[in-house]
């Protein structure tokens, strides 16, 4: 098994909140042997295109603005029609996964787990959720619980909008956050030791 099973992190962050999310994320996969983390914003992603098609799993991550993924994200999720899908499903079969940040509790990030599952369905991607039970959900748990807000699909951060990215984030979504991108990564090395063993 070689040492170059790779995730990518692509994201947006408008005011810097989900760059710190995106972060954590990177931090996880990093963490795991033989895996190499790629942090990109869609701000540079015309730079790394090619890169994206040599990858193993794409996690993406982006902002809850009104119900949605904010439009450059979306920007980016549109721009994928011509340079990914219509050149013959370059992403089929990769891994992907997603995370995403509002300053409200719910603020309907959910709806912006699903965009993302359903565009990585599009390109014919394997969606790995967080692979964590609810947190901070009975009368003994904390606000330092992993998975704090209870989503299941993806990892969800809140951050309060008043304060600025380095005061706003709080480590149990940090960790949880770390916990998807090392989640990703070990199925990741998993999927390449597969093909490996059947090619």
């Amino acid at each position: 098994m070689n040492s170059t099973t790779s995730v990518a992190i692509v994201y947006h962050s408008g005011y810097g909140h989900t760059a710190k999310q995106a972060e954590a994320v990177a931090r996880g996969a990093a963490s795991i042997n033989g895996i190499e983390s790629i942090l990109i914003s869609v701000d540079d992603i015309d730079q790394y295109w090619d890169k994206l098609e040599t990858v193993d799993a794409i996690i993406f991550g982006a902002p809850t603005y009104m119900g949605s993924a904010s439009a450059k994200f979306k920007g980016f999720m549109e721009a994928t029609s011509g340079k990914v899908f219509a050149k013959g499903g370059k992403w089929a079969n990769k891994i992907a996964a997603g995370f995403t940040n509002a300053a409200s509790r719910s603020g309907d990030k959910l709806a912006v787990l699903q965009q993302f599952s359903i565009f990585a369905a599009q390109h014919g991607m394997h969606w790995v959720n967080l692979g964590l039970p609810p947190g901070h959900n009975n009368s003994k748990s904390t606000e330092d619980s992993l998975n704090r807000h209870g989503f299941f699909l993806g990892a969800a951060a809140q951050s309060n909008a008043d304060e600025s990215a380095d005061d706003a984030a709080t480590s149990a979504d940090l960790k949880t956050s770390e916990h998807l991108g090392a989640r990703v990564a070990r199925v990741a090395l998993q999927m390449a030791a597969g093909r490996h063993a059947v090619a």
